[in-house]
């Protein structure tokens, strides 16, 4: 039966995970760890991965435009600073940031497949990602189809991915896990596997929409995922933490668990990347040693 590829592919890992191993292993990084990453470099390393993102029901062209230019004008206020990573938007607004967006470097991150919910025909998914595509996205970040992850409709779940994947083509795709409702972080690690196995570039925690949204525990398990996916495949899966990044510290944490789980290949933007927007400008004022607001 089909259903049974993705069934023997789990039974490649270790999914059979205890979260109360989880949250010592998270305390220990966070008592341990955590301080050493506490400098100027690694924070400027920080500010270069940020995925600088707008996702408003009030978001317009106007203010598209406007967040747009701020990111063009940094480039002269900060010529030593590293840019931000990514500008993510809803595909709505693609082509004004693409047609504005001067600097080079920066990526065009579309949410797409009817963000936040994922409740949507695939045909509607599909159509969606293409034109933001067409419009100029770079990325796509899609919520996996959670309601069917949690019926145990696996098959569905990794069509979906795959589908869009193909739509993508050599466009990164960005699978948000909304590890928020997963009720386990077995569950965690099962939806991480499925969307490494069903083709996503990158496993993103949340959207932001629900809480809790990215967590240490939840990261810590997903960067276990890619490691050992990445042990068995050789392929190398990318780790976006988003939603409830609120300090300097949360982003320091985050750092320090990929760095401690997965190692020093994965501190790079190409590999890391922290979705949020408030954190661009704290990251900026610790750097310069005073408050900016940039952003």
């Amino acid at each position: 039966m089909e259903e049974n590829k993705y069934e023997r592919m789990l039974a490649e890992y270790n999914t059979n995970i205890k979260d109360e191993e989880v949250a010592r292993a998270v305390a220990s990084i966070i008592k341990n760890k955590v301080e050493e990453n506490n400098t100027i470099e690694v924070k400027k390393f920080l500010m270069g991965s940020v995925e600088l993102t707008t996702l408003k029901t009030t978001d317009s062209d106007e203010s598209v435009l406007k967040f747009t230019e701020r990111v063009n004008e940094f480039e002269d206020a900060y010529p030593d600073l590293p840019h931000v990573a990514t500008i993510c938007v809803y595909p709505c607004f693609a082509q004004i940031v693409s047609q504005s967006l001067e600097v080079e470097g920066v990526e065009l991150a579309c949410v797409s497949g009817s963000f936040p919910s994922s409740q949507a025909l695939i045909e509607v998914k599909v159509a969606e990602t293409a034109l933001a595509i067409k419009d100029g996205a770079t990325e796509i970040d899609m919520v996996m189809s959670v309601g069917k992850f949690l019926s145990g409709d696996y098959e569905t779940v990794c069509d979906e991915i795959s589908e869009l994947k193909a739509v993508c083509g050599e466009k990164k795709l960005k699978i948000i896990l909304e590890t928020g409702l997963l009720p386990s972080c077995a569950d965690i690690k099962t939806a991480s596997l499925l969307a490494m196995y069903a083709g996503a570039d990158y496993i993103k925690t949340s959207t932001g929409k629900e809480n809790p949204a990215a967590t240490p525990e939840a990261a810590y398990v997903m960067c276990q995922a890619i490691k050992e996916y990445y042990d068995k495949t050789g392929v190398r899966i990318g780790f976006k933490p988003a939603g409830g990044l609120n300090t300097v510290h949360d982003a320091l944490v985050y750092y320090t668990i990929v760095k401690e789980v997965l190692g020093e290949e994965w501190l790079t933007n190409q590999y890391l990347r922290l979705g949020t927007s408030r954190l661009a400008n704290l990251l900026l004022s610790e750097v310069v040693g005073e408050e900016v607001k940039f952003y």
